[in-house]
């Protein structure tokens, strides 16, 4: 079954050791706006003190977790319990997983409120994901740059504007090889929705 709003071939990012694949309008405007809103109002978004180098400080950005499978998920210092599923979340959830033949059970959303939200070099490594873990992650609202830099081999990076309503997923090798990153902007900028899907081990 295929994404009833997709209306683009996906585009293969040319990184080694890695498959990253962008679907540019995996929603198409109209519909990314609606789940936008339903996301921006439904959402029980929380804001975390997380742990860098001995210090708490507050997370540059606001976060939530859902999942029906009621598994918590941590990482830098914070275990975030899921809430479950909504209908909006479902829907997201399904045309995915329709569309790339994978399964997810948890998703974690972020809501970058302005440019000086952010999200700092990480890997999607965490253990209960597994080793090798395959991300969905869905871009709302106002578009960012996402960075990506290849954990060895200094010379392999790239920058991608990810679009409002677009899809990239992570597979084989994408969290052993490489860290990503959304920077900070010195340009204004409105709310983004990032949602990424994942399968909590």
């Amino acid at each position: 079954m295929s994404n009833l709003f997709f209306n683009e071939e996906p585009i293969y990012l040319n990184l080694p050791d890695a498959e990253f694949i962008y679907y540019p309008n995996f929603f198409d405007t109209n519909k990314a706006n609606l789940l936008f809103e339903k996301l921006l109002k439904e959402t029980k978004w929380q804001h975390d003190e997380i742990t860098i180098f001995g210090k708490k400080i507050l997370q540059p950005r606001l976060t939530a977790l859902y999942g029906n499978e009621g598994k918590p998920y941590g990482y830098s210092n914070i275990v975030m319990q899921p809430h479950p599923f909504n209908e909006t979340l479902m829907f997201i959830k399904d045309e995915i997983e329709n569309t790339i033949n994978e399964h997810f059970t948890t998703v974690l959303l972020n809501l970058y409120r302005n440019e000086k939200d952010s999200n700092g070099w990480h890997a999607d490594n965490e253990k209960e994901l597994g080793r090798d873990p395959i991300i969905a992650s869905v871009s709302l609202g106002e578009e960012r740059q996402f960075q990506i830099k290849h954990n060895t081999r200094k010379e392999i990076k790239q920058t991608l504007t990810l679009q409002h309503g677009s899809l990239l997923v992570m597979k084989n090798g994408s969290q052993i090889h490489y860290k990503h990153q959304i920077p900070k902007s010195s340009s204004p900028k409105n709310q983004r929705i990032n949602l990424t899907f994942r399968q909590i081990k």
